[in-house]
């Protein structure tokens, strides 16, 4: 499964890094990335990465003050979150999923086998 840390406030324009750690499997060639979902909002995705084509996706409001990373060593993913703001606010939650095909990117993935419990972020003043 998968365990998520690293939520907490934040003051708009701060900074929050997320951490997910697996056990029970290996997150080596799987498809990893972070969803969030706002109080009544659907969950969506914020950022992913597939081994399809090797390419990291963001959506665009998170573009330029996110990034994905990943320690396979440790079979951790990261989301480093930077220029927080109130929009933010949601609970972020890790995937994985070891079914992906060569060439497709991860942006318009929705089912992923492995869902974290969640970590709450909250970006106010």
């Amino acid at each position: 499964h998968l365990v998520e840390s690293g939520g907490g406030l934040a003051q708009p324009g701060g900074s929050l890094r997320l951490s997910c750690v697996a056990s029970g499997f290996n997150l080596e060639r799987k498809v990893i990335g972070w969803w969030r979902q706002a109080p009544g909002k659907e969950r969506e995705v914020v950022s992913c990465w597939s081994p399809g084509d090797g390419q990291t996706f963001y959506r665009e409001s998170v573009k330029g003050r996110f990034t994905l990373a990943s320690d396979i060593a440790k079979n951790e993913v990261y989301l480093q979150m930077n220029n927080l703001t109130p929009e933010d606010t949601a609970t972020y939650f890790c995937v994985a999923c070891p079914y992906w095909t060569r060439g497709d990117g991860c942006g318009t993935k929705k089912v992923y086998d492995y869902w974290g419990q969640g970590t709450q972020v909250t970006v106010a003043s």
